[in-house]
């Protein structure tokens, strides 16, 4: 990860995960519904895997919030190396799901067991987001199924990083 990164304590920097969102159409609704349905259902016969996750979980979600439409385009299991300057070892690992639009990482999405908290994928997410040396501003998601967690970070003027509070 980049040398110095540390949680900020500016209050201000991440309120994009308290914005209000616009009021949901009944179809909306009912899909989100469907979703929540199917995840519950498949708790019945634990432990719910990370594919599982990002097919039952992931997948609905990012067809409701439009990711797979121009001008976003996604990519799956996009391996990376990061080398970690402090430590001077690498970091390899898969990014489940990357939402693009042209140069910029909107979206680094890593799924987890249903049993995995996600608070344990938060450096390895990070250093997903941070690979990314060509923005200064990524947004990630770490989920479960059960709990999600969205990231900011930016590498300029100083690097820091803030997390959204657990949404279960």
């Amino acid at each position: 990860m980049i040398p110095n990164l540390r949680p900020t304590p500016q209050a201000d920097f991440f309120p994009e995960w308290q914005i209000n969102p616009d009021t949901m159409t009944h179809s909306e609704a009912l899909a989100l519904d469907r979703v929540k349905e199917n995840y519950l259902d498949l708790l019945e016969d634990p432990p719910l895997l990370e594919n599982t996750v990002k097919l039952v979980i992931l997948a609905p979600l990012l067809d409701l919030a439009g990711l797979y439409r121009r001008p976003y385009r996604i990519q799956t299991e996009t391996s990376i190396a990061i080398e970690l300057e402090n430590e001077g070892a690498i970091v390899r690992g898969r990014i489940d799901i990357l939402v693009l639009n042209q140069a910029l990482w909107l979206v680094v999405i890593e799924s987890k067991r249903s049993d995995f908290s996600v608070s344990r994928a938060i450096a390895q997410t990070l250093s997903y987001m941070l690979s990314n040396s060509t923005q200064t501003i990524t947004f990630g998601l770490i989920t479960n199924g059960t709990e999600f967690l969205f990231l900011k970070s930016q590498t300029q003027p100083d690097p820091s990083y803030a997390t959204s509070r657990l949404f279960l």
